[in-house]
């Protein structure tokens, strides 16, 4: 299996524009709300009992389970009857900020990166349409066996979830072996682009084992030594090089700030 990443520059429209920004939005409340609900849970067990604030203090109960990916999608599901805004974002695309959260949880508790942030306005940049496949458009019987795949790519633009066909700058051609699987929409300074995961059903052979293996080890008195007996001795750069590097730096010495030394 191939995997491939390629990023391509979009010429939305002014409603299209409007519709990412307002998918931006969604994703970030919801990034927002999932973070407040599991550092909620951090802070009611690590709180003591003999430490509680005089103010006041936020407490789950003791059986309240961790705020999980699984639990915050469930809760998702559910909230989408108090609060009809998340019905108008795909669905799949808010789980996978809550994906994202889910591993940038998991690198800070495993010590590999700082704990997640909140995100203010405009802080959220991208969002990830998973499945390009139930987006694609309808071919004709002839095109799909011409292509071998169903794509929802074609010379005009790109066909996205929810936002229709945008057109995209194609930069280079996709090869017709290869399948949108994913696309992310990612806002830059310069504009909008969309990256394409691309994966293609080759098997790609593994270099076989050729040549005559050489072990080498370097030391003090050799420089190095091989496996096969030879011994390279080492190299005196500063000896041969001592008379030249005296002859420098005396013209150094005798030359004037700003002169040129030949």
């Amino acid at each position: 299996m191939l995997n491939m990443t390629w990023e391509f520059k979009l010429e939305p429209t002014a409603e299209q524009v409007s519709d990412i920004e307002h998918i931006l939005d969604v994703c970030r409340n919801v990034w927002n709300f999932a973070l407040r609900e599991r550092k909620d849970w951090l802070n009611s067990r690590k709180s003591p009992v003999n430490a509680c604030s005089i103010v006041q203090e936020y407490i789950l109960p003791a059986d309240a389970l961790f705020p999980s990916y699984a639990r915050q999608c469930k809760s998702l599901t559910a909230a989408k009857a108090e609060y009809p805004r998340l019905k108008t974002v795909n669905a799949q695309v808010l789980q996978q900020v809550i994906r994202k959260l889910e591993a940038s949880w998991e690198s800070w508790r495993l010590k590999r990166s700082g704990l997640p942030r909140f995100k203010k306005t405009n802080r959220m940049r991208s969002f990830v349409f998973p499945q390009m496949l139930n987006a694609s458009a309808p071919l004709s019987v002839e095109s799909e066996r011409s292509r071998g795949l169903k794509n929802c790519v074609s010379d005009k633009g790109i066909k996205l979830p929810q936002l229709g066909w945008v057109r995209v700058r194609w930069s280079r051609k996709i090869p017709d072996l290869f399948q949108v699987k994913q696309a992310r929409i990612v806002r830059k300074a310069s504009g909008y682009f969309v990256v394409l995961s691309l994966q293609a059903d080759v098997d790609i052979p593994a270099v076989a084992p050729h040549g005559h293996p050489v072990g080498i080890d370097v030391g003090l008195e050799y420089f190095l030594s091989t496996s096969d007996g030879e011994q390279v001795k080492r190299p005196r750069f500063f000896n041969n090089l001592h008379r030249k590097l005296k002859s420098l730096q005396r013209r150094l010495k005798k030359s004037r700030r700003g002169q040129l030394t030949g």
